[in-house]
């Protein structure tokens, strides 16, 4: 009796399926796979749509937007590499992208509506004179950011225009949080150095 007991153990602990990594399971994407983009989506889906939310407030807005996302995991499957990151990074680095991107459109509509509205209300000010102040601003700032390194460039735009935490800049980019802050730091010093500003 106890030789059937440990036989059925011994079978049942064998079935049991193993763990599949998402960096796995991608590569398997990457090869037309579906039910491997099916347990992927399972996988990471809530994490992307939260990422997503996070940055869109609009719970249908962010609903489309993870769509779009895993639609561009499967066509861009074949473009992840192991060797720069885990495919979670990879997917929420892809969020990301296309939630500001989103923002930035949404944005931009409300700055065209506001300039037709200011365009078509008689102002007591030089709005040239203003447009181009703004510009060059805008140009200091963009030069500015451009000196900075790569990774002092990505953490100042990712907290800053991004909206992320030191935490959630951390797990995107797979460094520790330290590791963020002195980046943000030395960042956010040397553009204040490069725009001329002083304490």
């Amino acid at each position: 009796m106890l030789a059937i007991v440990e036989r059925d153990t011994d079978s049942w602990s064998s079935t049991e399926p193993a763990p599949v990594s998402a960096d796995s399971l991608l590569l398997r994407v990457a090869q037309g796979d579906q039910q491997a983009f099916s347990d992927l989506y399972d996988e990471l889906s809530g994490r992307v749509l939260g990422l997503i939310t996070r940055l869109l407030k609009d719970r249908a807005q962010s609903e489309e937007v993870t769509q779009e996302v895993f639609l561009e995991v499967w066509q861009q499957a074949a473009k992840f590499d192991t060797a720069r990151g885990s495919a979670a990074s990879w997917v929420l680095t892809m969020a990301h992208r296309r939630a500001v991107d989103r923002v930035r459109a949404a944005q931009a509509s409300r700055d065209r509506d506001t300039r037709i509205g200011i365009r078509d209300f008689e102002s007591g000010f030089d709005q040239v004179s203003e447009s181009v102040e703004i510009r060059i601003e805008h140009e200091r700032v963009s030069r500015a950011l451009g000196r900075l390194t790569e990774f002092q460039r990505q953490a100042v735009q990712m907290s800053y225009y991004g909206g992320y935490s030191h935490s959630e800049m951390a797990e995107m980019l797979g460094v520790p949080i330290g590791t963020v802050k002195t980046r943000l730091r030395d960042g956010m010093i040397r553009l204040r150095d490069e725009m001329g500003v002083t304490s």
